[in-house]
Formats: structure tokens, C-alpha cells, sequence
């Protein structure tokens, strides 16, 4: 079973990431990394990054009908 230390560790040893990339990359079922990285979060060590706007193709992302479906969410050490 994964920890919360490996999680952390792995954020550092690799900058920023997105859950999706921790969850393949520590064999580990994505509604556990959401629940460590929320954790994480709650205990300041950990940072939420969401990728600017200015990387949609259409510019036109706050109306979006999808929302923010095209940004890309990035974990970080805080």
C-alpha cells in the first residue's frame, strides 16, 4: 500500500504532476491518490497547479458548454 510519504516523495523527485500520472506511476487506484494528494492538501504540503487559459485552442474556455474539461490539473509541492 502506498503512503503519503511516497506520494510527497514522488512530487519531488519529479517537480509537478497530474493524479492521473501518480496513480500509473505508483500502481495505485486513482480514488486513492485523490484522496492522499486531498490530504496532502489539507496539511499544507502539497499545492494544486491548474494550467493558465491562455493554452485553449478556441480562447474561449470560460464559456465553454465543457467547462474547464480541457485544463489540466498539476500537483506541486508547497
Amino acid at each position: 500500500m502506498v503512503t503519503l510519504i511516497q506520494v510527497r516523495d514522488l512530487l519531488a523527485l519529479q517537480g509537478r504532476l497530474e493524479a492521473s500520472r501518480m496513480s500509473e506511476l505508483l500502481a495505485t487506484p486513482r480514488p486513492m491518490i485523490d484522496a492522499m494528494l486531498g490530504r496532502l492538501e489539507a496539511m499544507g504540503r502539497v499545492k494544486r497547479v491548474t494550467e493558465d487559459l491562455s493554452g485553449c485552442l478556441s480562447g474561449s474556455c470560460k464559456r465553454c458548454p465543457e467547462g474547464n474539461a480541457c485544463q489540466k490539473t498539476f500537483w506541486t509541492l508547497q
